[in-house]
């Protein structure tokens, strides 16, 4: 005879999973929360620096938007590097170039400044592009998102 295993609990984080899919009929869905890392909070985030590219790439008084990583990265003054979420607070849109001292949006018309990421002038983004940390190792960007 063998001995019944116990059946694993159901936590409340796969009961809702669960009932997100049925409820998408069963399409591909993300729900914040689902994944698996323990603290709920994203992969990016906890990942630690991120390589960007060659900080020679990124010129003085402008910047580089690394559209595939959403970073932008200015260099106000020689040798001060600041780097940015390249995503537009106002509707998410990825900036797509870095021109006369601002990062703009094309979507419409946000620009932030290469300083501070705070919005310039009266375009719709409600809010500053979060700030990211950033180092310069062996002559390559490495950025932190918050």
């Amino acid at each position: 005879m063998s001995e019944a295993q116990p059946i694993p609990a159901t936590t409340r984080r796969t009961l809702l999973c669960g009932a997100a899919a049925v409820l998408a009929g069963g399409g591909a869905l993300a729900v914040s929360g689902c994944g698996s890392t323990g603290s709920g909070g994203s992969a990016e985030a906890a990942a630690g620096p991120v390589e960007v590219g060659p900080a020679s790439e990124v010129p003085v008084g402008g910047g580089k938007v690394f559209r595939e990583k959403k970073i932008v990265v200015t260099q106000p003054t020689e040798g001060q590097y600041k780097a940015f979420s390249a995503k537009c607070t106002h509707a998410g849109c990825i900036v797509d170039q870095v021109k006369n001292n601002e990062i703009l949006c094309p979507c419409h018309g946000s620009r932030f400044s290469i300083i501070d990421g705070s919005v310039q002038g009266t375009g719709p983004a409600p809010s500053p592009l979060p700030s990211y940390q950033v180092a310069v190792e062996g002559g390559t960007l490495k950025v932190t998102p918050a």
